[in-house]
């Protein structure tokens, strides 16, 4: 059985993403929780331990990029991956979070799932 410390939040306000990365994860006998807003993933956050987290940038009550840095201010070393459908990875703000460590990894929706097994093989 995984360490709780090998849970992975997955943070997107679309039941059906929620599903697919949760799916995939199973597949590959990884455990996750979702969140379906930033409220919820940093009450998750506060407390529980998460190997990482799939954080969606734009969420109904707040921006993934927001989001990521109030998950910084209560889990320094969480590693968060920013997944989107409206910023690609050359996009300024991206860049600059990326630059910055603010996020470790950045995913552009629709994603294949071979880019979430390269983006996990990075964290193990």
């Amino acid at each position: 059985m995984n360490d709780h410390k090998d849970i992975y939040l997955i943070v997107d306000d679309e039941p059906d993403m929620c599903w697919a990365f949760q799916n995939l994860l199973a597949q590959n006998n990884i455990l996750s929780k979702n969140a379906l807003n930033g409220r919820q993933a940093l009450h998750l956050i506060r407390k529980e331990s998460f190997k990482a987290v799939f954080v969606d940038a734009k969420l109904p009550d707040i921006d993934g990029l927001d989001l990521a840095k109030k998950i910084r201010e209560v889990s320094r070393g969480l590693r968060l991956i920013m997944v989107s459908g409206y910023f690609y990875r050359d996009d300024p703000a991206i860049r600059k979070a990326l630059e910055e460590g603010l996020i470790s990894d950045f995913i552009s929706k629709p994603f294949q799932n071979q880019e979430i097994l390269s983006v996990l093989k990075n964290i193990h």
